[in-house]
């Protein structure tokens, strides 16, 4: 599929993943629409960091997914949708489970209806590897079970399952795809890597929670072509693809690598508060990728140390925007 020309709406535009889907969405020609969520301060949360020529390509629309009618007029005159958009913080989802849950099931139905009301061609909706919980068999394959260990993967659980009812009772034009962690520059501090980077390269001291989950990281480069070819396949409509490395590593271990990379010597600190509770937490997550590349032929191609050291080089030019060794939920 050639993109130039086409109209595409991606949801959560203002995101981590969304701001790098966008990039290259406008380098290749489309006419984008940036869905981001309205504050008070008219924040575009990460496009504010995109290339300035790119961010003059786009079509900022800021409304809440939870709104239909914003939702409804962001969709119109759409050929491709991308919904990216969620409330993605697990810890949060414990201290407001009801939010998370209206954000990510209601604004998918919101998206999925309104999807279906203006024609579009293909929508891609975005899951997560959290949905699986701690595996029950490795690697995860899309035929793992589904087990809601926080409200935040309950509320995806919900919204893969709305994703599916479309397809099947209406024949929406639907493929899920679900990513593994993912990491790359721009990412928060409320992620795990960007977390222990900016404490290895301000600190003596890493301070982080529990050391022993396991964790199948993609670089965002291989998820963003993940996302294109998902769009651009006939054979995956209606099909749930996992997108991962097929490789994984203990949050320990990340973290040893990464203080090597940095080259400071540092220390690490496993504190209570980032815990997560002990039947909440996930413990391994492993890709199995075999279906995106029958289907799709897609491969993450980048390896942990090549992203980690673009994604240090990254964050050590952009320090001022984060905090290091504050603790984000």
């Amino acid at each position: 599929m050639s993109w130039e020309g086409r109209r595409v709406l991606v949801t959560g535009a203002g995101g981590f993943i969304g701001s790098h889907l966008v990039d290259e969405l406008v380098g290749r020609s489309a006419s984008v629409r940036a869905f981001v969520r309205y504050t008070s301060r008219s924040d575009d949360g990460f496009l504010a960091l995109v290339p300035p020529d790119v961010r003059n390509e786009l079509d900022i629309v800021r409304g809440d997914l939870r709104d239909e009618n914003a939702v409804a007029a962001a969709v119109q005159g759409m050929d491709t949708v991308f919904h990216l958009g969620s409330l993605i913080g697990i810890p949060y989802s414990y201290v407001h489970p009801r939010e998370v849950v209206e954000t990510n099931l209601t604004g998918t139905l919101n998206v999925l209806l309104a999807a279906r009301s203006a024609g579009v061609e293909r929508v891609v909706h975005t899951s997560t590897s959290e949905v699986y919980g701690t595996a029950v068999y490795v690697p995860i394959d899309e035929a793992h079970p589904l087990q809601g260990q926080s409200p935040y993967s309950a509320s995806k659980i919900g919204a893969d399952k709305l994703v599916e009812s479309f397809r099947c009772s209406f024949g929406l034009p639907v493929i899920t795809v679900r990513p593994f962690n993912t990491y790359g520059p721009r990412q928060s501090a409320r992620a795990v890597i960007p977390t222990i980077i900016t404490q290895a390269l301000t600190s003596d001291v890493v301070k982080l929670g529990n050391l022993d989950p396991r964790r199948d990281f993609t670089f965002v480069t291989d998820l963003v072509e993940g996302f294109l070819a998902a769009a651009d396949c006939e054979k995956a409509l209606g099909e749930v693809v996992n997108l991962g490395s097929g490789k994984d590593v203990s949050v320990g271990e990340l973290t040893d690598i990464i203080i090597g990379l940095v080259g400071r010597s540092v220390t690490v600190d496993s504190e209570g508060e980032r815990r997560r509770p002990d039947d909440s937490e996930v413990q391994r997550l492993l890709a199995s990728a075999v279906h995106a590349r029958e289907l799709m032929g897609w491969r993450a191609k980048v390896d942990l140390r090549t992203g980690l050291r673009s994604t240090i080089d990254w964050i050590s030019n952009n320090l001022s925007l984060y905090e290091p060794g504050r603790y984000r939920i």
